[in-house]
Formats: structure tokens, sequence, C-alpha cells
């Protein structure tokens, strides 16, 4: 392994491109050549660039420095692997086609939506669960379905949430993002907006003070960060971290566990405690999707399950992610919780701790249930969010 490639150590790079996120973009590597100058590929790997892959490779130079640990390794470097189909995969796990009413629109749960407003990344991660859309070279969407996109927003009031994601939004201009947001702040049902990207990741450069004081001017704003293994919490990850929530900008970390990768409870525990610190909320530890050609990176939900029975009170609540599996299919999301009943008899319930401590649990008697004397100021809003009616 011959990494060089940063501007500590290549004479050739300056350190202002080395931190201008633009240039990383520029310069991300996505070729066999691109790959060679600064490692040694094995085999496996070289062989992928032989054969015309469905999937892009890219990478940042950033975070092509990472891959001196094998587990970062697996996630940005491409493997013969994908090639070979082994128990389930389909080229759209969450069936978001079928629930895509008009173009860049998701909408598969009545209060939320999800608006994909770029197909590029400045990194492609071999798991990535949304082959069929991203990599398609289009930076922002067309003027047109930008407009019918909003418009479909504008025409369902019980969205009251809308997740800006692609691709990954933040490799499109500051200029065009916060446009966005504007406009989705014009819309008077539209109370939460999030931002779903792994730039903090892979380009941490590109969280800038003027980015974060724009996404502050449309709070509130929740931003959604996809860190998998505490190696890529650097110190300037950590600082990006840092740039959003002395902002005020409320931060949560979608995990997924990988074979290989991060499959074991002390390495998602030291994960969770790490974001934890830096004030990021660990949110979903999820299930990895059978998408094309990662078959080879699940994990069994057995094993998943074992890792969070580990973690559970070994962990803060505060650092627990919530270990989930979205049904393929389009079914949506599930939680996965280790099984701690022990007996169920009547009214009572019996639980064996994570400790193996046990109690038993007795349910109040059914004539003491009474409804909240003021439900009718909040029934009416609630049957409205759950009707999607696309």
């Amino acid at each position: 392994m011959r990494l060089t490639f940063n501007s500590n150590t290549d004479p050739k790079i300056d350190s202002s491109d080395w931190t201008n996120w633009t240039w990383q973009l520029k310069n991300s590597l996505s070729t066999l050549q691109d790959f060679e100058k600064c490692l040694t590929l094995t085999e496996d790997e070289r062989r992928f660039f032989d054969k015309k892959s469905p999937f892009q490779v890219r990478v940042t130079p950033y975070y092509m420095q990472l891959a001196t640990t094998p587990a970062i390794r697996k996630i940005l470097l491409p493997s013969q692997m994908e090639y070979q189909a082994f128990t389930q995969e389909m080229p759209d796990p969450l069936a978001e086609t079928k629930n895509n009413p008009v173009s860049r629109i998701v909408h598969r749960y009545p209060d939320r939506a999800l608006f994909l407003i770029t197909d590029m990344c400045s990194v492609y991660c071999r798991f990535c669960t949304r082959k069929y859309f991203t990599g398609q070279e289009q930076s922002f969407i067309k003027s047109n379905e930008y407009e019918a996109a909003l418009s479909y927003i504008k025409s369902k009031p019980q969205i009251r949430e809308v997740i800006l994601s692609g691709g990954d939004p933040l490799t499109i201009s500051d200029q065009l993002l916060l446009k966005t947001l504007k406009d989705l702040r014009a819309i008077e049902h539209v109370e939460i907006i999030r931002i779903g990207s792994r730039m903090p990741v892979v380009c941490p450069m590109r969280i800038t003070r003027e980015l974060a004081l724009g996404l502050r001017e449309y709070a509130p704003v929740f931003f959604m960060t996809h860190f998998n293994h505490p190696k890529e919490l650097t110190a300037e990850a950590g600082a990006a971290l840092g740039l959003l929530v002395d902002h005020g900008i409320p931060v949560f970390n979608q995990s997924v566990l990988l074979n290989g990768v991060n499959n074991h409870p002390a390495i998602m525990q030291a994960l969770s405690r790490r974001l934890l610190y830096l004030r990021v909320k660990p949110y979903y530890m999820f299930q990895c999707d059978p998408s094309m050609g990662s078959d080879h990176l699940r994990t069994s939900v057995e094993e998943s399950l074992a890792i969070q029975r580990e973690l559970w009170g070994r962990l803060s609540g505060l650092a627990m992610p919530n270990l989930s599996l979205d049904i393929p299919g389009g079914g949506g999301k599930v939680a996965l919780v280790p099984e701690f009943e022990t007996s169920h008899f009547g009214n009572k319930r019996t639980y064996c701790g994570f400790d193996g401590i046990s109690g038993e649990y007795v349910n109040p008697c059914p004539t003491l249930h009474a409804l909240p004397d003021d439900i009718a100021d909040y029934a009416e809003e609630f049957e409205l969010i759950k009707k999607k009616s696309l």
C-alpha cells in the first residue's frame, strides 16, 4: 500500500486545494489508473475494472486516505463479489419506484416525503440501496421536475416533513441547496426539513461556516449523516460535525451493519460513544438492504440482533441506535429488538434484563382505562396525517 495522496505528504497538492470541497470532488478517483497511482490493488479489485459495471466507482482523495483501514477499503473499493448473486438481490429493494407519484418524490409514509434533488454522490458506497437511481451524473434536478415536486408537496397538507436526499444533496452548491430550503419553507404545512448526507464522512471540508449559517436560517433543519466505522471519525470529520451542532443544527447518524466492516459489538460501541461525544445522536443501525451486488456485505438478522443485545444495557440509551430493517418491496421500516420477555400469563409479564436480573410486571386493571379529556383538540390533525392518498 502506498498512499501519499494528501497535502502533507505530496508536494504537488496545495493545502488550499486539499481543504476545498470542490477540488475534492473534481479530483475524485474513478478509474483503474486513478487507484493504481496511490494504492496497490488486489487481483480481485483489479478484475472489477475489466468488466462493465452498472454501478460506478468514485472516491474523494480525502476518503481514499482512510483505505489503510481494511474495513473502510471494503466500503469504497469494488470487488468481483459484486457480480455474484447469492441469496437475494433487488434493483430497488425499498420499492421506491412504486411510491413515486411524481419524478424525484418518494412518498411512502403519510407525513413525510423524500425529495431526490440530485443523483450524484462524492463516494459511491458499494452497499448503496439506490443503485437504480444514483450515478447518472445529473448534478441538480431539472427545473420542470423541481417544480412538479414542489407542487406535489404543496398539494399534500399531510406532508409535515421533507427529507432531501439523492445522491448526496451536499454535492450541489450552497446557492442551489439554500434555494431549495427557502422554497420548502414557503410551504406552510412543511414543519421539518431533513438533509441526508455522507459529506461529513467522505468530504468534511464541505461543511463550512457559511453553509452552517445558511442552514440555520431555515431552521428547524435536521442533518442526517452516515458514519459506519470509528476510523471515519477523523479530526476533520469531528470539526465538521462541531460546526453544524454549534450553529444549532441537530445531527443524527444512520449506520449500516456490514459484513467484515463493523459487524461486532465492540466496533459499534466505539462508534456510538464517539458520535455521542461529538454531540451526534446515533439514530439507526440498519440491516443492510439487499441491493444489487451487496449480498457479500450483508449480515444475518440473527447476527445483528446478537450485536444489539450485547450493546443493550452496556451502552447509554443516548448512544444506543435503533436496529431496524427496511422490508423489501416497500413495506417500510421495522424495529428489531432482542427478546427480553420470558413469560406472559394473564395480566402478568416476566422480563429478564441484559445482565440476567428478572422481574414481573403486572398490567393495571382495565377498568382504570380513560381517554384524555382534550383528545378532540388533536384528533383531526392525527387523522389527516394518517391519510397518504397518493
